[in-house]
């Protein structure tokens, strides 16, 4: 079961915009994530960069 600060941090974080950083940022964060052997960084790097290059396709318009 989830904390009440957590229920509210949670809310709070999802009625705030969060700007996307720009795709060369993110790909410089993913090849770190490469070299370092974090699969799990990579991937979220690498879902972060399509949303920042197409966000209208993937509904972040």
């Amino acid at each position: 079961m989830a904390r009440p600060t957590e229920t509210a941090a949670i809310r709070a974080a999802a009625l705030s915009a969060r700007p996307i950083p720009p795709v060369h940022t993110i790909l410089a964060d993913m090849v770190t994530a490469h070299r370092a052997g974090d699969q799990h960084g990579v991937n979220l790097c690498a879902h972060l960069a399509v949303r920042a290059a197409a966000p209208t396709e993937v509904g972040e318009a």
